[in-house]
């Protein structure tokens, strides 16, 4: 026997028609039979035991359908009784059909094959039984009828088998190709992710490897050349006094030479944040802190706070040059006396916040072009620009740059940007 599970034979026909069949039986028997003989109430007795025997086995018992064994009695069980119906008064041919459709419905391979060829018997009987067995003739004539139907049905039953075997190869192969392409779903997106991976990685490659040359380019050409003129003023200076009328602008040369240089220095050390390898982004900024300190004499205190969550280098380089950028504009413009950074973990994203108590400026200005106040001649002197270029980097990683500031208040800049999904690594 097969182990696939039966379907579910069509209800109307499993359960109507046998007992439709037998309703009507009993309807012509009580019209054609003497009731005067016991005939009629042996015939009768027999077509309520096929009744008792299909509502007690089948109707009654839906658990059962889809039990082989039991279903093979059950079928059996209604040969046995509907060969003794066909024996008694041919009448009960009429009969056969249910067992026809009990074998067809609930019998599985091959033994289906042997149930329709058992029901032929008693039908091809019922059906030959007008014609005398008491010659040869008659009795060829009987097996003639009986194999024809046994012959009919069982190829019946073959052909049906031949279709349920393709059904089941036609499911077969509705389920492969579902699994098919559940498999290739879940490889494309496998591969996709490993191409954003593989994406991110390059473009980061590609912007470091963009960095270091920018780094090597301003410290070779652009310093370099700063340092010489320095170098040339202070030997000029040294072989000759300068006279009374070029002091101020020889001065103001050599300030503004060294300014850049600084400059050009703070960009090779922005370009290739060497902390950021080393060491986590609150190290770095506290390192990034303490050389700001040292280099112009003021303290900035700097405090982390939350639980350190991962993000992408980039954007922790992008963190750490918003800090280098405002304490430069600190030192050029804001002539404070407390600075502070911090670093705050949230939950989806991380803010750096860098205050000063210094003069402050409108940042209106910024927009609108120099004005008059000693804030907004941060933006006449460059400090715009360079919040400018803050504010870009931030908003390129999907982060956000906010400004706070009122002439004589201080100036406060907090940069936010969101952190990888929980468990992600950078």
């Amino acid at each position: 026997m097969s182990g696939k599970t039966a379907p579910q034979p069509p209800f109307l026909l499993v359960t109507v028609v046998p007992y439709a069949l037998l309703g009507l039986l009993v309807v012509i028997l009580l019209i054609v039979e003497d009731w005067a003989g016991g005939a009629l109430l042996v015939d009768l007795g027999l077509c309520a035991l096929a009744a008792a025997w299909m509502l007690g086995m089948f109707t009654l018992r839906p658990g059962w359908w889809d039990r082989p064994g039991i279903m093979g009695v059950f079928v059996a069980g209604l040969l046995v009784i509907t060969t003794v119906l066909v024996a008694r008064h041919p009448l009960f041919g009429l009969f056969t059909p249910a067992a026809y459709i009990y074998s067809f419905a609930v019998l599985r391979w091959p033994w289906r094959l042997l149930g329709v060829a058992a029901a032929a018997v008693p039908a091809g009987l019922a059906q030959a039984s007008g014609i005398p067995r008491t010659e040869v003739l008659g009795l060829t004539m009987h097996v003639t009828i009986v194999a024809f139907n046994m012959a009919l049905m069982c190829a019946c039953a073959w052909v049906l088998r031949i279709a349920e075997k393709e059904e089941e190869r036609r499911e077969q192969t509705v389920e492969e190709l579902s699994l098919t392409n559940r498999l290739l779903e879940a490889s494309l997106a496998e591969n996709a992710g490993l191409h954003a991976q593989l994406l991110a990685q390059a473009r980061e490659a590609g912007v470091l490897d963009e960095r270091q040359r920018m780094a090597r380019e301003i410290h070779d050409t652009l310093a370099q050349g700063l340092t010489g003129i320095i170098a040339q003023l202070q030997a000029a200076e040294q072989m000759h006094e300068v006279p009374a009328p070029w002091r101020r602008p020889f001065d103001a040369v050599k300030n503004l030479a060294g300014e850049s240089l600084a400059e050009a220095r703070r960009s090779v050390d922005a370009l290739r944040p060497e902390p950021l390898r080393t060491a986590r982004l609150s190290d770095a900024l506290a390192d990034v802190a303490d050389r700001w300190s040292k280099l112009h004499g003021l303290a900035v205190q700097v405090t982390t706070t939350g639980t350190v969550r991962p993000m992408t280098p980039e954007a922790e380089f992008t963190l750490l040059r918003t800090a280098q950028e405002a304490l430069a504009n600190v030192a050029r413009h804001a002539h404070a006396t407390r600075v502070g950074v911090t670093l705050s973990y949230l939950e989806h994203e991380v803010a750096l916040d860098v205050r000063d108590d210094g003069v402050g400026f409108d940042p209106a200005g910024l927009d609108a072009g120099p004005a008059t106040t000693g804030g907004s001649q941060a933006a006449s002197r460059g400090g715009g620009l360079g919040l400018t270029i803050m504010r870009q980097r931030v908003e390129a990683l999907s982060g956000s740059l906010r400004i706070e500031s009122d002439p004589g208040a201080g100036t406060g800049i907090s940069a936010c940007l969101p952190t990888l999904p929980s468990g992600s690594h950078p």
